[in-house]
């Protein structure tokens, strides 16, 4: 039998006593209230207990009794106690976590709402300068770079930031913010001083063997054409080697020009202008089928008459590579449509062939230095292998994206995608 059933049964028995002994004096009435006033005493004895004892925190054992209110401390304790021992585990896994991001090399710090600290690493009190005490101190207030600031402000926190240490400026850091649980955020600081050191180094050797490759190279070509306007034509191997000198220049001079040009767009300021991009199509594709000495092979589809703000000789560079591409890597004659449009979120030049395409695996490395895909063709494709990574880097510094869809054996697009904000 039940407690419960245990505690009715005994109620129903002092009732029936009462019945019985009302019946026999005639005091049933008298019998019944002391009945109902002493069970209620004994109820608020008991809830008076177990107030004192679950005030003071449930943790000494609970006051002896019987009866229901013995399975209710039991059924408290019980919980109290688990409750306790799943605290203490939490905790433990709680320290564990600490001392594992104390341990990581990189700053870690956890931002409330209101973008206030709520914990910190040793690395971010090493390189942010934090101290244990500016807890619950809005990060703003401490790192004051308008760059991060805005960053913060911004919510768009799919690109990293890179920043000089507060505590030391020959620090570089890149730093990213990942949103978590509601409205938290972690913010990761990682040293890239030499990574950054070793791109600038990477640069700098690349400009200076390409300008002291141009000098040699023009005195190759001179001498190479007077050679070549020396010869009379009686001696096949010789003009045939030559010619086969001649084009091997061109590449090298090619490929010290597009080097000089990444360059350039990794360094340079950004220019701002207001661009004529329909104008410049124009003149490109004129241009383009100028060297492919046909009139119909491109076609230019002009829907709107937007024009952006930036860089007119960079985005020459772009477009002219992108539509160079198309034709080189298309069958002869087949045509090449450019469509300049605009939609709900961009302005977008789109460049389709119907060439060879891309493999889906290949898609992510051709805008690689120097990659080039490796597939049997029945003529030989020129290149230097940077075309697509100069388009990055343009589309890089006009705030824009590259969009690849390809299928092989159909054709490829090549969309670059301007955003609203950079029309004028």
């Amino acid at each position: 039998m039940g407690v419960w059933q245990k505690e009715i049964v005994t109620v129903l028995l002092l009732l029936s006593a009462i019945a019985v002994v009302g019946g026999i004096t005639g005091y049933f009435l008298p019998l019944l209230f002391m009945l109902m006033f002493g069970i209620l005493m004994y109820q608020i004895i008991q809830i008076s207990r177990f107030e004192k004892w679950i005030s003071a925190g449930g943790r000494r054992k609970y006051p002896k009794t019987s009866g229901i209110w013995e399975e209710i401390y039991c059924h408290v304790y019980r919980t109290k106690k688990n409750e306790k021992r799943r605290k203490k585990k939490l905790s433990k896994i709680l320290d564990q976590f600490r001392q594992s991001t104390e341990a990581l090399p990189d700053a870690s710090v956890v931002l409330g709402v209101y973008d206030e600290i709520e914990w910190a690493n040793k690395a971010a009190r090493d390189v942010l300068g934090l101290q244990q005490s500016d807890k619950g101190q809005r990060i703003p207030n401490l790192i004051r770079f308008p760059e991060f600031i805005r960053y913060l402000k911004s919510g768009n926190y799919k690109e990293s930031i890179i920043l000089p240490s507060p505590v030391d400026n020959r620090i570089t850091l890149e730093v990213r913010v990942v949103p978590y649980g509601a409205g938290l955020r972690l913010l990761l600081a990682q040293d890239v001083t030499q990574l950054k050191k070793m791109e600038r180094m990477r640069k700098d050797f690349v400009a200076n063997v390409s300008h002291e490759l141009r000098t040699p190279l023009t005195v190759l070509k001179g001498y190479l054409e007077t050679l070549q306007d020396m010869d009379d034509g009686h001696s096949p191997l010789l003009t045939d080697s030559f010619q086969q000198m001649q084009g091997q220049t061109e590449r090298m001079q090619h490929l010290i020009d597009d080097l000089l040009l990444l360059t350039r767009l990794e360094t340079q300021q950004k220019k701002s202008q207001c661009v004529d991009v329909p104008a410049l199509l124009q003149q490109i594709c004129k241009e383009g089928d100028a060297l492919e000495n046909t009139l119909a092979r491109i076609q230019l589809d002009l829907e709107t008459t937007a024009h952006i703000v930036g860089d007119e000789q960079e985005l020459r560079s772009a477009f002219t590579n992108l539509l160079g591409n198309a034709l080189k890597y298309s069958p002869d004659y087949s045509p090449v449509k450019a469509r300049w449009y605009q939609d709900k979120e961009s302005v977008v030049l789109a460049i389709e062939d119907q060439g060879e395409g891309l493999a889906k695996a290949e898609i992510p490395r051709v805008t690689e230095r120097f990659y080039r895909v490796e597939t049997k063709r029945l003529k030989k494709v020129n290149g230097t292998g940077l075309g697509l990574a100069i388009v990055k880097h343009v589309l890089m510094r006009h705030d824009a994206r590259l969009n690849i869809t390809s299928e092989l054996g159909k054709g490829s697009c090549f969309s670059c995608h301007f955003p609203i904000n950079r029309m004028c």
